[in-house]
């Protein structure tokens, strides 16, 4: 029960948004009801590495802040992030003017879903550079201490690297210009611009926290850090919502329903983060963190393989949801080995 409670407005959530969905589309509840479910279930077996990694964020912010995300940052994976973030894409990456675009999801959901698909490449190369930058900036910048398995973390190259100042941007760079080249002629220019626009991104929001973490400590500086650090995470979370919108329409092609359903999964997944924010489940389970990370680098991995093949959206999910097993796992042996110590 008292893990049950972090999820009481997960579950009031749930019954508004299925509330909503009927009253929209009275014709068919039962198959309303099964469509926002499944979505539902899709976005929290999507992101819930994406859990992993707003709690260790989080967990550095003021609780002011950390409300402020919980609270605020909602209605904006909803409805930005779920809804007009993808509308957003689809504008920019295919010439279509927004209000045409929105027009179309709301109208013709089919022609939408073939835009969106159309448009995917240029998704997957921004949304997949950055959590490759998530990933190589844990294991080749910050994660200097322990380390869950050390012949790939802590191996001569990886160490060489991790001596080189902004190595692991180069490292990021020469994987694009890989990419880039194995692309068609027609796709390459907007492909390039797609993949380091999301590197100078992440070290763009880099930056400025690193600015505001070296100031004198004020109210200020501490909004300011906290505004980086919420716009990070927002950030974060539209790069795995990626695949959640597109999962989405195997399920459905109605957009109201996807977002209802999608918002009702984003909804799960900040009271995990809570969860693990107060349980300090990081600090508990030492390798969880190590896991969400991988978990980020084979997300990142698939992104960057769809500009060129079709994966199935539940692989991304399936295979993060084992990464984070199998690190949760390791965390609770090495944990009991230590008692016994």
């Amino acid at each position: 029960m008292k893990i049950l409670k972090y999820f009481y407005g997960s579950f009031f959530v749930t019954l508004i948004g299925i509330g909503i969905a009927i009253f929209i589309y009275p014709t068919a509840p039962l198959e309303t009801i099964y469509s926002v479910l499944i979505l539902a279930i899709l976005e929290i077996s999507l992101s819930f590495d994406n859990a992993v990694i707003n709690a260790k964020i989080l967990g550095q912010m003021s609780q002011k802040w950390q409300k402020i995300f919980i609270y605020l940052g909602l209605p904006i994976a909803v409805f930005g992030m779920r809804l007009l973030f993808p509308i957003l894409l689809v504008s920019v990456t295919s010439g279509i003017n927004f209000a045409n675009v929105i027009t179309l999801a709301l109208n013709d959901p089919q022609q939408y879903q073939n835009i969106l698909e159309h448009s995917m490449p240029y998704i997957c190369s921004f949304g997949g550079s950055f959590l490759l930058m998530v990933f190589l900036n844990f294991f080749l910048s910050e994660n200097e201490g322990h380390h869950w398995i050390p012949i790939i973390e802590n191996n001569r190259i990886t160490r060489k690297i991790r001596d080189y100042n902004g190595g692991y941007i180069l490292f990021a760079i020469f994987i694009g210009l890989i990419i880039i080249y194995d692309a068609e002629p027609d796709y390459q220019g907007s492909l390039a611009i797609a993949y380091f626009l999301g590197i100078v991104v992440h070290e763009s929001i880099g930056m400025l926290n690193s600015i505001f973490d070296t100031s004198h400590i004020d109210s200020s500086t501490v909004a300011r850090n906290g505004i980086m650090g919420f716009i990070y995470l927002e950030i974060i979370d539209a790069s795995f919502s990626f695949d959640g919108v597109i999962g989405a329409f195997a399920i459905t092609a109605n957009i109201i329903i996807i977002m209802i359903g999608l918002g009702i999964g984003a909804m799960f997944v900040r009271s995990l983060t809570i969860l693990f924010v107060e349980k300090k489940t990081l600090a508990k389970y030492i390798y969880l963190e190590h896991g969400a990370h991988y978990a980020i680098g084979f997300l990142a991995a698939v992104l960057l393989l769809k500009i060129f093949v079709h994966i199935p959206e539940w692989f991304s999910g399936s295979i993060g949801i084992l990464v984070l097993s199998i690190a949760f796992i390791h965390s609770v042996i090495s944990a009991k080995k230590l008692e016994k110590q």
